[in-house]
């Protein structure tokens, strides 16, 4: 299968403003390219001895989207990330915003990443790549291996860091917080690879529901599921969109879950606010992240309508978590 790729000329500090812009298209296949030196903590997580050399970091930097060559127009949705583009740059410096196209095939994008993901850790808990050999020193740790295969989740996102981080205080608990229940029923919004499910049942959730627009993600939670050694009982996951499908929210259940968690984007969020007080328990928490920083605002007041209380903000990088208690 082919494969258009669309290179935009930007600047490192608009990255994750476009990037988030691209998904909020439905654009899935985003690569980003820079010159911008690596952290000592970003290199001590490669595990490997030398690093290239890059040229200077001059601020510029290349965002790509794929889209699937079948021989549609896609003057559309070309005019649209162009809006995009233009709107942002009231935001922040876009730079010259040209954008270049060419071809691909699959293999170019769908293995070559995997070079790029490595163990790490989110406070005790090891995620591993399934393909990575675990270290001896490591066999103790708390692991959770992933293959996101084509699905979103490889758990190095600070989206999804930000949620396992919440998971962790409302599942286990910390010197903070107490939890009130010690085997929550989670549902996990937008599910992916169907890592935070899977940390969710780790940490002791006693089932974990999940949905997703994707049915591939079905089958990448599923295998992960098995990596993981999760009876697959203890996980049920749908294919379909909770903000409208009427069907989907009475198979879901209503006031069934003390938490669900949505790591997915600003402009889902807004719009899903409305039914997640439905799927709650009395005291459940609603935890969500997937908001560039300048959405905060905007998701913080559609969950507060929607009735939640909210109790807790986090920021990392441009990114935030929003976690709301129903009162």
């Amino acid at each position: 299968m082919k494969w258009k790729k669309y290179t935009i000329e930007t600047t490192t500090a608009a990255e994750d403003y476009m990037s988030s812009m691209l998904m909020e298209l439905g654009i899935e296949g985003i690569e980003i390219e820079d010159n911008i030196p690596l952290t000592k903590e970003d290199q001590a997580e490669m595990f490997i001895d030398f690093l290239p050399e890059l040229p200077p970091d001059e601020g510029i930097s290349h965002v790509s989207f794929y889209i699937e060559d079948d021989g549609s127009d896609q003057t559309e949705l070309l005019v649209q990330v162009k809006k995009g583009l233009e709107e942002l740059r009231s935001m922040v410096e876009v730079g010259s915003g040209m954008i270049s196209s060419s071809e691909t095939e699959d293999l170019d994008w769908i293995n070559n990443w995997k070079k790029y993901f490595s163990s790490f850790t989110i406070d005790d808990i090891l995620i591993k790549p399934t393909w990575e050999e675990l270290k001896e020193e490591d066999k103790d740790k708390f692991l959770i291996e992933i293959d996101p295969g084509i699905s979103f989740g490889t758990g190095k996102h600070e989206t999804t860091q930000l949620c396992i981080r919440q998971l962790l205080k409302y599942i286990r608990g910390n010197a903070e917080y107490t939890p009130e229940w010690k085997e929550p029923k989670v549902l996990d919004v937008g599910c992916g690879s169907g890592i935070l499910s899977i940390v969710a049942l780790k940490l002791g959730a006693r089932e974990v529901v999940g949905t997703d627009l994707d049915p591939d993600c079905m089958i990448s939670t599923k295998e992960n599921m098995e990596v993981n050694h999760l009876n697959a009982d203890l996980g049920t996951f749908y294919v379909g969109n909770l903000i409208d499908d009427e069907e989907l929210q009475n198979t879901v259940g209503t006031e069934e879950y003390e938490i669900v968690v949505a790591n997915i984007l600003a402009d889902v969020i807004i719009p899903m606010a409305p039914v997640i007080p439905a799927r709650l328990k009395k005291g459940g928490y609603f935890i969500t992240s997937g908001i560039i920083d300048f959405k905060e605002n905007e998701v913080k007041e559609a969950i507060e309508k929607a009735g939640l209380e909210v109790v807790e903000i986090n920021h990392q990088g441009e990114w935030v978590n929003i976690t709301a208690h129903k009162n």
